[in-house]
């Protein structure tokens, strides 16, 4: 059964609980190679057998099922969660480092801004051509962005990528975006259609990331409002390593199930 966005009492749904179809139940099957051009194909032969040994050192199931990123903008982190079924609970596989950072603390809200964006989102676009190697777009602007960020000009093409340059987009250089662009390959063609990628501003454990962000907010009532509401999905991962459903509602704000 393959996932879809759609309305629940007029709240968006935004990230949904993962489905898996059934040739995902079946076993694992890999990308179409015949699909991949010079540069993924010579990405796959030199980087695979290497992301499949680190899994297996870490008794992780290859290839996931499904698989999570988070990020931190403060702390310039992206980490990688992965799972071998949907009833079990995710395994941080690895954290890379983001190498460049663009932007203050707050959700991106218009078009050249140069802000990283805040909040839920997922994987919408693999890029194999690329002007940064490899990338991996993220569908901003989100359901909740749509309504809080400028109506004419909210900006767009925000990716994960490769290099080491950002004006918005969250680059972690070019050999993490090649094991990462493996990972969601594998995920993608195995059933999972919405590979989520959250976006905080900070880790919400740890005393100088949060002490960073209080001085950078402490006198925007918005953003406190808005770190609030994120964070629910922060605490709430960090004990039951599951994702919540996420919705938005009229007034632009998530709300969790």
């Amino acid at each position: 059964m393959k996932c879809s966005i759609f309305k629940i009492l007029g709240v968006q749904l935004i990230t949904i609980c993962f489905t898996f179809n059934a040739l995902a139940q079946q076993g694992a099957s890999a990308p179409d190679f015949k699909s991949l051009n010079s540069r993924t194909a010579g990405v796959f032969s030199k980087k695979e057998d290497s992301v499949k040994a680190q899994f297996e050192k870490q008794k992780l199931t290859w290839p996931p099922e499904a698989m999570y990123v988070r990020s931190f903008k403060y702390d310039r982190q992206l980490e990688v969660w992965v799972k071998g079924n949907p009833g079990e609970p995710y395994k941080l596989f690895k954290t890379y480092k983001v190498c460049m950072q663009s932007g203050t603390m707050g959700p991106k809200r218009v078009e050249g801004d140069y802000q990283v964006p805040e909040g839920f989102y997922y994987i919408n676009e693999f890029n194999p051509n690329s002007n940064f190697h490899l990338s991996l777009g993220l569908n901003y602007p989100n359901a909740s962005d749509r309504i809080l960020s400028d109506s004419l000009r909210p900006g767009s093409a925000i990716y994960i990528h490769g290099n080491c340059v950002s004006t918005g987009c969250i680059p972690i250089s070019d050999e993490p975006i090649e094991e990462l662009y493996i990972i969601a390959s594998y995920v993608k063609a195995n059933g999972q259609e919405f590979i989520p990628v959250h976006v905080f501003p900070v880790r919400y454990n740890v005393k100088k990331s949060t002490d960073y962000l209080a001085t950078q907010i402490k006198d925007n009532a918005y953003l406190q409002q808005f770190n609030k509401n994120i964070r629910e999905v922060f605490d709430y991962f960090e004990t039951k390593k599951q994702l919540p459903i996420i919705m938005v509602n009229k007034k632009g704000e998530y709300v969790y199930n």
